[in-house]
């Protein structure tokens, strides 16, 4: 069976315990990523969701790696748009490396589901909510885009 794939690169300056701190830690989490908050103990195996500002399950999953702070994989489905939520779980795995005074963050999203809707949308949100993180962790300032739910969501 073929598979949709979403695979991005970005270096953030910063040091690769802040950005691992950034992706996992709801307090930064709820700045850059339209106010939600990651639930997990961050644990393979372990339950992980990702919660609406209203309190609302938006994804869900399981914590299939956590090597802090070079690398996550989580089992991943979306909980909202029923369409989305059809395709059944995808895998997000995110590696980072340390690059020079930044470190190099690369993601891989993917599911075995032919031209996928699930990742042509996140295809669209993951540039949006890495760049925000980026400008967070670079300057202190999450990018207006992503400071809030979207709205009608």
């Amino acid at each position: 069976m073929s598979d949709s794939r979403f695979y991005y690169i970005i270096y953030i300056r910063t040091s690769i315990e802040k950005l691992w701190d950034a992706l996992t830690l709801p307090d930064f989490t709820r700045a850059y990523w339209c106010e939600t908050t990651q639930v997990s103990n961050w644990t393979p195996g372990s339950e992980w969701k990702m919660l609406a500002p209203d309190g609302r399950v938006a994804d869900s999953g399981e914590v299939l790696e956590f090597e802090r702070p070079k690398r996550l994989a989580l089992k991943w489905r979306h909980e909202i748009a029923q369409d989305l939520k059809a395709e059944g779980y995808s895998k997000c795995v995110i590696e980072l490396e340390p690059a020079g005074d930044a470190v190099k963050l690369t993601l891989t999203h993917s599911n075995d589901v032919p031209d996928s809707k699930f990742i042509a949308a996140i295809s669209q949100g993951w540039p949006a909510i890495l760049s925000s993180l980026k400008s967070l962790l670079e300057t202190g300032e999450a990018l207006e885009i992503t400071k809030h739910w979207p709205k009608g969501m």
